[in-house]
């Protein structure tokens, strides 16, 4: 089975539900805090992990409780962990997410995920050189990135990059990116396009396009994806379900889009696959806890046609 390498961040994410969001200075009531694994990167393995996928994780955690828990829970998931670096002199990464009516907003304190370092990287070339396809997002120094992105395209691997956080990025760097999947947010801050209509979502799409990336899809929520097949643009209507939280519904996205593409499976289709697991994903909380089987997707699918 052709090998998926994660690398990215690997967070303990701390959420609530609240009514309102509080504005500076007042304060409010909230309700069911709980606390999922989390982190773009840890949760883009898992969700590949749990597709199917051959998936190595390569990140940076702290030797304390979220860190030991975040290591179990890769490797409950079935993700190789072998090669997670581990560091006494900071705290392992956390996100504060607030949900409101199936919304979300996040704060995230990168804590060891900022020590993931070039040389690392380097220090893992083989374990690169051998996959089918990098995944990477932003909660790493771009530096990092950069190097990552580097080594991949020296051994003819794929990279599919969720721009996440949103960041501006140079031309080298996207030049190296073979899969691009930002939501609207991320698109606007990449392309400087506001998007509002789906025809926006094209308009930036054609932008990254001529920025080197082969394959641009654009996820819009409610309103569907927005992708290139060649010089071809398609719109892909959403599948309707009703949103608890809508955290992690990215990764999960992303995280299948690379499965069905390393096991050979047409653009199209992989995107209808995708779009499947991100419709799963967000009828549940939490990130990672929300994540469905393949079996899951295979029963979701007999029920949708």
């Amino acid at each position: 089975m052709p090998r998926i390498t994660v690398i990215g961040s690997l967070n303990m994410d701390m959420v609530i539900t609240t009514p309102k969001i509080p504005v500076i200075g007042e304060t409010v009531l909230g309700s069911g805090f709980a606390m999922f694994p989390g982190g773009k990167g840890a949760n883009q393995a898992v969700a590949a992990a749990r597709l199917g996928g051959d998936v190595t994780m390569i990140g940076c955690v702290c030797e304390d409780f979220f860190g030991k828990e975040l290591i179990s829970n890769l490797a409950n998931n079935g993700v190789n962990i072998s090669h997670i670096q581990k560091t006494d002199n900071c705290a392992t990464g956390v996100a504060m997410i607030v949900v409101k009516d199936g919304d979300n907003l996040i704060i995230v304190d990168p804590g060891a995920n900022s020590k993931l370092e070039e040389q690392q990287i380097q220090n893992m070339e083989l374990i690169i050189a051998e996959s089918k396809m990098l995944i990477i997002q932003l909660e790493i120094p771009q530096k990092t990135v950069l190097k990552a992105m580097q080594l991949a395209r020296k051994h003819n691997v794929q990279v599919l990059l969720n721009p996440a956080p949103a960041s501006k990025l140079s031309d080298e760097l996207l030049a190296l990116v073979d899969i691009c999947t930002p939501n609207e947010t991320e698109c606007e801050i990449l392309t400087g396009i506001t998007i509002k209509q789906i025809k926006d979502a094209e308009k930036a799409v054609r932008y990254l396009n001529k920025k080197d990336i082969p394959i641009v899809i654009v996820t819009m929520g409610a309103k569907g994806v927005v992708y290139n097949q060649g010089d071809k643009i398609v719109h892909k209507k959403a599948t309707r379900v009703r949103a608890v939280d809508t955290t992690g519904a990215g990764d999960a996205f992303s995280g299948a889009i690379a499965v069905a593409l390393t096991q050979g499976v047409a653009l199209a289709d992989a995107i209808d696959f995708a779009s499947m697991v991100g419709a799963i994903t967000v009828t549940k909380r939490g990130a990672q806890a929300s994540f469905p089987s393949i079996e899951e997707v295979r029963a979701f699918k007999a029920e949708i046609i």
